[in-house]
Order: C-alpha cells, then structure tokens, then sequence
C-alpha cells in the first residue's frame, strides 16, 4: 500500500486582520519559545545515554518534527495570504468578513455565522470558511433572499435575516 494521497484542493487566501495576527503569533511563539524548549529538552534527554530504548529521546524528537513541520507550514502559508481589513463596496450583500444572521425556513431557528479564511474557521464561534458550502452558496445574496443547500445534516432552506460587517474587520 502506497502513501501516495491526491493533491488536496487549494484554498482560498484570503484572511482577516485579526487571523493573520494570530497566525504570526503562533509561528512567533513555536520558533522563538517553544522550540528551543523542545530542543533543550531533546539534548537533556539524549545525554541520558542509549538512545534505543530512551522514550523520553523519541518523544522529544517527534514533538521537535511536529512543531518543525507546523513552523514551514506557516511560514509558507503566512507569505500566500491577502488580509482584507476592509468593508465591502455594497454591505447590502454577502461577501468576505460578513457576520450572517439565518433563519430555517421550517423550524424558525436562528443561525449565526461569520464568514472567514480557512484557516481561521470556529465552529464554536460560528466562523465558517469561504471555501464551505454554505458560505459558497450566501455569496452575493441579500437580506430576505432564501437558498437551498444539501447540508451534511440533510436538505435546507435557509432566509438570510440580517448582514453585518464588523466596526474592525480584523
């Protein structure tokens, strides 16, 4: 059995202010904190003598490739992104940064999302990717419009209820 996966499909670049921030953030904190830690902790760990049998030597060198692969990951991804720090020319409709505010047509119950970069995405705090269905399908729309859209949880018809954009997009 191969290891060979497909490609997977690009993602949009696009990010928030406030995304992008915490990205840089991250890679910051991995590069400048945790992995010198990391490495400290490898070298402590490896001067305990035969390496073969030491687990603390295996984990510290397989946490040390996790945060490497995370830091290339990031430092690539943080070049490709475009920050839109901006409201769109017509607020009217849907676009990127939009906090959106759904109805289901059936039950009456409310929906909120705000639509982001993926690599920024919350389901907790309703943040939904771009690159989704549902954010694909509200693109363009308006207040009082519906859409109909096959959603892992079946079939729904969604009203779109209100469009807002933040004060700070970020």
């Amino acid at each position: 059995m191969s290891r060979w996966r497909p490609p997977a499909a690009a993602s949009t670049a696009l990010i928030t202010r406030a995304g992008f921030e915490r990205l840089r953030a991250e890679l910051e904190g991995l590069w400048r904190e945790k992995r010198p830690e990391v490495v400290r902790a490898l070298a402590a760990a490896a001067a305990e003598g035969d390496r073969s049998e030491n687990a603390e030597y295996t984990y510290r060198k397989k946490q040390l490739g996790e945060i490497d692969r995370r830091v290339r990951y990031l430092s690539k991804r943080l070049e490709q992104l475009r920050v839109v720090d901006t409201v769109p020319s017509d607020p009217e409709r849907i676009y990127f940064g939009a906090e959106v505010e759904l109805e289901e047509t059936q039950s009456g119950e409310t929906l909120c999302h705000r639509i982001v970069g993926p690599d920024e995405t919350d389901a907790r705090a309703g943040w939904i990717s771009i690159d989704s269905p549902l954010a694909r399908a509200l693109l363009g729309k308006r207040a009082d419009e519906e859409i109909e859209i096959e959603l892992p949880g079946g079939r729904r018809r969604l009203a779109v209820v209100e469009i807002r954009y933040p004060e700070n997009p970020g």
